[in-house]
């Protein structure tokens, strides 16, 4: 062995490594799930006085879905005269006239709506959020977006919770209101379902960190106030906010009870937009605040906790990593003779990628009365997750070497049964190079798995198959789903359009 080749494997082996780390930490929340998750929290006793809750819609050219949402809120139990809601409009089309309307609407049945709109959109959503938060009436702020569709008795079941003085927020469970569209928001329902039953539950009721998702809570105003209000030098400024709070001293509550429906993206341009900004921002809160963190006098284990959970989405960049050194590493072994170090490879990333199975099929088991129907799936969510590597991956390295970008809004299409339609609706996201390098990776891989089979290396093809699916179904579907397309051939471009929507309702 030359000294190149010591450092490259060593390298890989390095990167894989990693990789079991991250599992190992599912199995570690797993635990912490089996072990609190019976630890429903308690009303506490008090005074039945209800306060004023202020509810904050910040929307930017939603006109699909702005009107559903105001009706939702508007259509509240909780009583008109301590509901005040702040409809926080950055929008520059005509989702402006859409909401003025609707909030003229219910402002002449007595409801205290407020439509406020910003010439810019400075601080994004967060500057939003901070402008109504100024002039807000009440002492319990509420948080939607506009894909969110609550259920009328949302805040009348929230709000008791308060009761608790160290409570500073209380966030609740997301629903899936088009979770059977297709392939690609099973999937995403399936991700979701992981964060919210598995890692918000072990996280909150073990008495470690965990964070508002940026809708569907409700905060204590005082909170936003004592962790320094909402920032926006973060693309997350729920996750920022979320830590600065409960550094300060403020106990977050979580209750998967409450459910706030919500539509899921239906483009995967958008949906990769979305995962960009939650991947970067986190990398970028991690920077700001982990030095915080350990400096703080909170136990060692939330320190270690917090620390893995801002960075956790390394995990797309160590994925990254070994897809492009994979098929060479093989080779290189297969001609060296080296067979023992190809199954000591494989056995690390098999113990990396179990964890992953394992983790969502007990989030689907606990989660999703359909859960049979959903266990299927669960090697094309490991495999979609992989083709999903290079877009996050990119938010990973742009967040350490501060590479600055807006904060993009996710569009919606208020996609509600199998049957609607958004392709000839506005904010189609465009593309950009990825999709090809992602497809690239897609004949990188399809190349090494003829290469297995002609070597009889079977014990390797599933998991070359999970990154070659992986890569070719999120690369192929970017193009076809674009905003501009770049196939030549216009036939061919909708041929493999239609033979992508069948596999995807196969799975339906």
């Amino acid at each position: 062995m030359t000294w190149v080749e010591i450092a490259f494997f060593v390298f890989y082996g390095i990167v894989l490594t990693m990789l079991v780390f991250f599992g190992l930490h599912k199995y570690c929340l797993l635990y912490l799930y089996r072990k609190h998750r019976d630890a429903t929290p308690a009303i506490k006793e008090g005074s039945d006085e209800q306060p004023v809750v202020t509810v904050q819609l910040p929307i930017y050219n939603e006109r699909y879905v702005v009107e559903r949402l105001v009706r939702a809120i508007c259509a509240s139990d909780y009583p008109r005269h301590l509901l005040e809601v702040q409809v926080l409009d950055d929008s520059t089309d005509e989702t402006r006239h859409v909401a003025q309307r609707v909030s003229d609407e219910f402002r002449a049945k007595g409801f205290d709506i407020k439509y406020i709109h910003r010439s810019n959109r400075s601080g994004f959503k967060a500057g939003a959020l901070d402008a109504g938060l100024q002039t807000a009436r009440g002492t319990l702020v509420v948080i939607f977006d506009a894909d969110f569709v609550p259920k009328p008795d949302f805040i009348s079941k929230t709000v008791p919770h308060f009761r608790n003085d160290k409570i500073g927020l209380v966030q609740t469970r997301w629903g899936h209101i088009n979770r059977n569209y297709s392939l690609l928001t099973k999937i995403q329902s399936m991700f979701l379902d992981g964060h919210f039953i598995i890692e918000h539950i072990a996280r909150n009721r073990s008495g470690r960190f965990f964070n508002f998702n940026g809708t569907a809570g409700i905060w204590r105003k005082q909170a936003i106030i004592d962790a320094g209000g909402w920032q926006h030098d973060t693309l997350t400024e729920d996750l920022d906010l979320s830590y600065r709070a409960q550094l300060a001293g403020w106990q977050f509550l979580y209750v998967p009870e409450i459910v706030a429906p919500a539509e899921l993206p239906v483009e995967v341009n958008a949906y990769k937009s979305q995962q960009h900004r939650w991947a970067k921002g986190s990398v970028q809160t991690a920077k700001k605040l982990l030095p915080q963190i350990w400096k703080s006098d909170i136990p060692f284990f939330v320190k270690f906790e917090a620390s893995v959970h801002l960075f956790s989405n390394f995990t797309y960049l160590f994925m990254t990593i070994p897809s492009l050194m994979m098929p060479v590493v093989l080779h290189v072994q297969l001609n060296r003779g080296w067979d023992w170090m190809v199954y000591a490879y494989l056995f690390l990333f098999f113990s990396a990628s179990f964890s992953v199975i394992v983790y969502y099929y007990v989030s689907q088991r606990d989660s999703n009365k359909n859960w049979k129907q959903q266990v299927p799936l669960l090697p094309l969510l490991m495999s979609l997750g992989i083709g999903m590597s290079v877009n996050n991956a990119r938010a990973v390295l742009e967040a350490i070497f501060n590479h600055s970008s807006e904060f993009k809004r996710t569009p919606k299409y208020r996609i509600e049964t199998t049957t609607d339609g958004w392709r000839d609706k506005e904010y189609r996201t465009a593309f950009s190079w990825q999709p090809y390098v992602e497809l690239g990776l897609g004949l990188y891989f399809t190349g090494a798995l003829f290469s297995l089979l002609q070597k009889g290396l079977y014990v390797s093809v599933p998991f070359f198959f999970l990154f070659q699916f992986g890569f070719v179904y999120i690369g192929l579907l970017s193009l076809l789903q674009g905003k501009r397309i770049a196939i030549p051939f216009r036939n061919m471009r909708f041929f493999i359009r239609d033979t992508l929507l069948l596999m995807g309702r196969k799975f339906m």
